[in-house]
């Protein structure tokens, strides 16, 4: 499913040698990985191939992955998927389904992104609520099954973290110590070096930004609605409505050391609103947040140096 595409603009600065940056499309949009050095070529070829695999093998748009596969059944696990799945069930009950795995069947009845996308008539919506539920999930010895039949799960919250916690995992093994890594928005900044990264604007054109940050050996992820989608509704779906979610935010933003942590908590905190978001994210030890609302109010946790570089734009205190 087609996404909203980098919400963070990057300026590296004295980051030494000339950026080689090598762009690929995969899991329904666009990753890249910046590092500079030539010899680091063969280690991002790699870090694609297992991109490439992964993305076989999550994807809700292919038949034959291994997500879309399966159903009351027990299905067998590879351990890296098994985990995965396990930690996205862990944001569905932490947020008490605000955040839900189980969410496929609602997003492939809006279709959002997708050139047949159209706003479906209350009783699909109904129809389609019924199969969600993350307590219908049953992880046990290695395998997956769920309690009711046409349950679908949908990754697309947590796969794009993980791909990007997994690309770090190589790199770092592989002794490069600096690189950029963009995967859908999920952008970590592998650098002892902070480097400074723009933000972007939620109320202007794709470029322009708001503000700017620091960041070392940390992942930004962020939750928006960059655009609209069928006039009136944006991709972000509500399991406990069966229609996008609307509230005062247009943008969440998430900092921590894991992308894949970062990628669920940017989408818990935009589901639970500005006031209940903040904070939840205010007691991780490990995160901060950026809160923007739609009348370009800022809100952040206690440990981010943002500075606003958008005369609109302020930072408030709830």
């Amino acid at each position: 499913m087609k996404y909203i595409i980098l919400l963070i603009l990057l300026l590296p600065i004295n980051v030494g040698a000339q950026p080689i940056t090598q762009t690929e499309f995969l899991m329904g949009t666009f990753a890249s990985i910046t590092s500079f050095k030539k010899t680091n070529t063969s280690i991002v070829n790699q870090c694609f191939d297992t991109l490439f695999s992964l993305d076989n093998t999550l994807s809700l748009t292919k038949e034959d992955s291994l997500i879309n596969n399966l159903g009351m059944k027990k299905t067998t696990l590879p351990p890296d998927i098994y985990n995965l799945i396990q930690r996205g069930l862990y944001y569905s009950y932490q947020s008490q389904g605000a955040f839900d795995i189980t969410i496929a069947p609602l997003t492939n009845l809006w279709r959002i992104g997708f050139d047949d996308a159209k706003i479906p008539t209350e009783k699909e919506i109904i129809t389609a609520q019924n199969l969600v539920n993350y307590n219908n999930v049953v992880l046990e010895d290695n395998s997956i099954y769920f309690l009711k039949p046409n349950m679908k799960l949908d990754l697309g919250s947590i796969a794009k973290g993980y791909a990007t916690d997994i690309v770090v995992d190589i790199l770092t093994k592989n002794n490069v110590d600096k690189s950029i890594i963009n995967i859908g928005g999920n952008v970590y900044i592998l650098s002892n070096t902070p480097l400074t990264v723009e933000l972007q604007d939620p109320h202007a054109a794709t470029g322009e930004t708001f503000a700017t940050l620091s960041l070392s050996n940390q992942s930004i992820v962020t939750t928006g609605i960059y655009e609209r989608y069928l006039d009136e509704y944006h991709h972000i779906l509500d399991p406990k409505t069966g229609y996008p979610y609307q509230n005062e935010l247009p943008s969440v933003s998430i900092i921590g050391t894991s992308s894949l942590d970062s990628d669920c908590l940017s989408t818990t905190a935009f589901a639970l609103g500005l006031e209940s978001g903040l904070k939840y994210i205010e007691h991780l030890p490990d995160y901060e947040g950026i809160f923007v609302t739609k009348d370009k109010k800022v809100y952040v946790t206690p440990n981010v140096n943002l500075v606003i570089t958008n005369k609109d734009y302020e930072i408030y205190d709830l």
